[in-house]
This record gives structure tokens, sequence and C-alpha cells, in this order.
């Protein structure tokens, strides 16, 4: 092949073909000096009788992180997948990242919820234990995981506080059941009460983001803090308008690669990490294919929820007030110990 013509293909190339692992191979450091990978595969609505080929296919075709929770009712199902995945592909427990999450039923019986999550995943520990919502539910209401009022609001644990369910999960390490502790859906207020009475920093907060809901004052928090930010929801909802906005397009197109790429990306190069959730074996794959963009990219993308609004396509009817900046209304809960 002529020379100038290579390098021209060379140049036009994007580099995740060139370098296929140079993004999916990121890794952060925790507070606790693990490692997490900052691409992680979702399991939250993936349906059962699916589940199992996609977290089984997702560790053989490269994936380390996998984010699960109680609250998804397809553990035992991920857990057949993580069995599988781990055999086919050659590798050993210890080479995953696996987190599991806290459900608000649970807040004052933290080690019973983590023993049925561990049993469900045929897993000693996890990587990462996270309290999956600030909002601790009745125990003993007419539902195990959603129970509710005869007026049907939710029904809520109004004596038991967040920061009470901080303090039992930080008893878990000292199990060898869990390697590190987090939060997810914390707003900066709820966040600084945790560390006001944290012996523990949360290693990671997991929360919606995506450039229509970036929650840029959480980040900078978290940032400071040495909290690791966890973008779940990153496409926005199903069939988000995302997809087609300008910014995206443009950026699409200026990198080669595809609209969902550019989304994905966009959160490892704010250094967050980032969790893509598919049951499609091949889009399971394409969500791989991670492009490095530019500041400048970064910055369009930042602007979209300027022009364009916040929008936040996950928020449970829990009628609660968590500190979110766009979700001002609801009932404030105890917040003391």
């Amino acid at each position: 092949m002529n020379p100038s013509l290579a390098n021209f293909i060379l140049r036009k190339t994007p580099d995740f073909i060139i370098n296929p692992t140079s993004m999916t191979s990121t890794a952060y450091t925790l507070n606790t000096g693990a490692k997490i990978p900052a691409l992680g595969l979702g399991t939250w609505q993936s349906d059962p009788g699916q589940v199992k080929a996609a977290v089984s296919h997702a560790i053989q075709v490269g994936y380390r992180h996998i984010d699960c929770a109680y609250v998804y009712e397809n553990e035992d199902e991920v857990g057949e997948g993580i069995k599988e995945g781990i055999q086919k592909a050659g590798i050993k427990r210890e080479d995953l990242f696996i987190t599991t999450k806290l459900w608000c039923t649970y807040h004052s019986r933290v080690e019973l919820n983590l023993d049925k999550s561990l049993k469900s995943l045929g897993l000693d520990y996890v990587d990462l234990y996270l309290m999956h919502w600030p909002v601790p539910m009745n125990p003993n209401g007419n539902n195990e995981k959603f129970p509710k009022l005869p007026d049907g609001s939710r029904d809520l644990l109004n004596d038991w506080s967040h920061l009470q369910t901080w303090q039992e999960l930080e008893k878990l390490p000292a199990t060898g059941k869990v390697r590190a502790i987090g939060v997810s859906n914390y707003s900066v207020r709820y966040l600084k009460q945790v560390l006001e009475i944290a012996k523990i920093v949360p290693a990671t907060n997991q929360i919606e983001n995506h450039p229509y809901l970036p929650q840029q004052e959480i980040v900078d928090f978290c940032t400071e803090q040495g909290i690791i930010v966890e973008a779940y929801s990153p496409l926005g909802s199903t069939g988000s308008p995302l997809f087609k906005e300008g910014g995206v397009q443009e950026i699409a197109q200026k990198h080669k690669a595809s609209a969902g790429s550019v989304l994905l990306s966009y959160h490892i190069a704010r250094g967050l990490v980032v969790l893509a959730k598919s049951v499609t074996l091949s889009r399971i794959e394409d969500n791989m294919q991670l492009v490095k963009l530019d500041p400048s990219d970064v910055t369009a993308l930042d602007k979209i929820s300027q022009s364009k609004g916040v929008t936040r396509f996950v928020y449970p009817a829990f009628g609660v007030n968590v500190g979110f900046p766009d979700k001002p209304d609801g009932k404030l809960l105890k917040q003391t110990l």
C-alpha cells in the first residue's frame, strides 16, 4: 500500500480500533486502594431468562465489572452468569469487580440483606456494597420490598436514619463479606451528613448521570472527598432523545463513533465509572467501543442541560426529599443518629 495512503487511513481510524483496550482497560483507585474498572455492566431491568447469558457474554468479551442489586430480583441468574463467564473466560473470581446494594426495607438489617445477595450470587464476598437509596422503609410492612400504607404512600421507617444505616455498613468490611462500602443516590447534603459521622468514607457514590443530568455539584464534591462517582442510566431513558441531540451527533461524527459510544465515553472523560446496561449480546460488545473525548467535547455535552434543562429519569415514588436541587418536594426523613 502507498505509505501516504496508509498514513491517511491510520489518521482517520478511530483510536478504539487501533488500540481496542485503551479505554476499556481504564480503572480508578478507590480510597481502599482497590481498583474499580471504569466500564461496568449494569443489570437493572435485565429480565430473567436473558441476564445470565448477558453477564456470561460480557465477562467472556472482557468486562470485569458487574453491577447488581437485591431489588433487581435477578441476582440468582446474575450469579449463574458470573459462574459461567468465569469458567468460559478462564479467569478467577478475584479478576472481577462485583457490586451489589442494600435495599430500603433492610436498612435496620444490613448484614441479612447482604447474606441474601451473596447466596443468590453464589459468592463469598462482593467487592463493593452500596446503600441503594438513603430511604429506610418499614421492614415489617405489607410487602418485602415496596411496602405501602393504606393511602398508597410508601411505608417509611420514620425512627431510623440513613446515618444509622451507614454505621451498620461500616461493620461489614471486618466480616470479610465486602471489600468496600459506598452509597448510591446521595446528594451533597446527604453526603455531608454521612461524612460528619463516618469512620469509613464511602468509596463510591452511584448516581444517575448523563448530559441531561450531569449533577456536577455532586461530582465536584465527591472528587474533593476522594469518593469515586459511578454513573447509572448513562444514556438517559430507554429511547432517550439524547441520541438525537445535535451536540451528541456532532461529536459522534467527529470521532467516527456512535452516539451511544459518545455518551458512555463522556463519563470516563470526566473521571467517572460508567455502567452500561444491555442484554443484547452485540450491544454489550458495542458498548466497549469507547472513544477518547477532548475537553471541548465534554464542555459541549455539559452545555446540553444548560440549554435544554435538567431531566431526571429515575426517581422512585418514595415521597421523600433527599436533597437533590431538581427534586425539592417531599417529606424530610430523620437525618440524625
